[in-house]
């Protein structure tokens, strides 16, 4: 198991879920913030660096944090309120969002120790926090640290998706691993196949590129070879889509960290050499994660034993 501090830099927030028979639930989400829960429960130590508020929802995320093992950075709590994501569920357990939030990062301290950085969503994208959030992956790579992004993009907050792209190009070029979804592809690159993506996106930096399917599983792609292979995902009773791809991530990223491909510059040295051999198992691991959240309701962290 690695031991590799990790930061994950991006959205905390509270999700405020309507089931389909009306009834409303508040949970501590966020992208990121659900990627850094989902490490810690896979006994990875990890820091969060976010923007809330200290009012009730934020205290209430801060508690979170705490109960999962999530460290806050310095410079995390200034927001002048905490986030909401409004999710709606349809019958078939997919979510909708409408947000109300703002977003930016202070300065994260102490950079020189962490050996990966995670990033994705909203915050990558949102300013004035977006510019700021591509800041501290540029010094963190600067410094030796691996970095994953994953797009997640959210259309009622990017604006038009010609723009978003230009932007979330700028993050992939700062990646060693990307991973974004079926539908992330079907907004962002309208009309081109998922092997022109693969192949176009990994050309901007990263050494791998895996696209999620939904309940077909996943699509990976090394850049060095051009090798890619197409993994089913396993078959569970799906309750609701929230906080899968983020399991997804984390488990991606527990994998690749464990197989010392992630978590510093001779790991990184090792991902651009690797092979499919090298890689599937850490989408293995991620395509179990995924499953296993949408077999519960909310963003359910899988822990290790779980996966095992």
């Amino acid at each position: 198991m690695s031991s590799t501090r990790t930061l994950v830099v991006g959205e905390a927030l509270v999700d405020a879920v309507t089931t389909p028979a009306g009834l409303t639930e508040e949970h501590v989400g966020g992208s990121p913030a659900n990627v850094a829960f989902g490490l810690a429960a896979l006994e990875h130590p990890v820091d969060l660096a976010t923007w809330i508020a200290t009012d009730e929802r934020g205290l209430r995320i801060e508690e979170v944090c705490r109960e999962r093992g999530v460290a806050l950075t310095a410079g995390s709590q200034g927001a002048p309120f905490t986030s909401v994501a409004h999710a709606t569920l349809d019958e078939s357990g997919a979510a909708s969002y409408v947000f109300d939030l703002e977003w930016q990062v202070a300065a994260v301290p102490g950079l020189t120790e962490y050996g990966h950085v995670h990033t994705g969503s909203i915050a990558a994208v949102l300013e004035p926090g977006g510019s700021q959030v591509r800041a501290i992956l540029a010094a963190a790579r600067e410094l030796g640290a691996t970095v994953s992004y994953d797009p997640n993009a959210r259309p009622s907050l990017m604006g038009r998706p010609e723009q978003a792209r230009e932007t979330i190009k700028s993050s992939i070029a700062l990646a060693d691993v990307v991973k974004l979804s079926d539908e992330d592809v079907e907004w962002l690159c309208p009309g081109e196949s998922l092997d022109a993506v693969l192949r176009a996106w990994g050309e901007l930096g990263p050494a791998v590129v895996v696209v999620t399917r939904g309940g077909e599983g996943a699509v990976v792609r090394i850049t060095r070879t051009g090798e890619r292979l197409a993994l089913p995902a396993p078959r569970v009773e799906v309750v609701d889509t929230v906080g899968a791809g983020d399991s997804f991530m984390a488990g991606l990223v527990s994998g690749l960290l464990d197989a010392g491909l992630l978590g510093g510059p001779e790991a990184r040295t090792r991902l651009r050499a690797s092979t499919l051999d090298d890689v599937v198992p850490a989408v293995e691991r991620a395509l179990r994660a995924g499953a296993l959240t949408v077999e519960r309701a909310g963003a359910h962290a899988p822990t290790r034993i779980a996966l095992s």
